[in-house]
């Protein structure tokens, strides 16, 4: 069974940047798709990033393109998550998720999740 556990988040200024780790265990990551999702309080749970299992082919959502990059090590079972320029709206729980076929954004697709890390950007 596959396990996912989220590292690197906490408190981080305005303007700051933050590497999220994702790192699995359990089963061969490189045979997953993995994503980053967030959920800020009261918000729905978004999808920020996608990395692919084939030739590592990446995909963003609007709101973070150009400040958020998704990588993957498959030697280490680990998949970051690289945040520049973070926001205050950027603070939320943020989770990473597994599936061997779902790609894109949408959590329901998803079947293998952490327990997700919290990010609060504040001065």
């Amino acid at each position: 069974q596959l396990q996912l556990v989220e590292s690197g988040g906490g408190l981080v200024q305005p303007g700051g940047s933050l590497t999220l780790t994702c790192t699995a265990s359990g089963v061969a990551l490189a045979s997953y798709n993995i994503a980053w999702f967030r959920q800020a309080p009261g918000k729905e749970r978004e999808g920020v990033a996608c990395i692919s299992n084939i030739d590592d082919d990446t995909y963003y959502s609007n709101s973070v393109t150009g400040r958020f990059t998704i990588l993957r090590d498959n030697a280490k079972s680990t998949v970051y998550l690289r945040i520049l320029t973070l926001l205050p709206e950027d603070t939320a729980v943020y989770y990473c998720a597994a599936d061997r076929t779902a790609y894109g954004l949408i959590p329901s697709r998803f079947d293998f999740w952490g327990q997700g890390i919290q990010v609060t950007v504040s001065s």
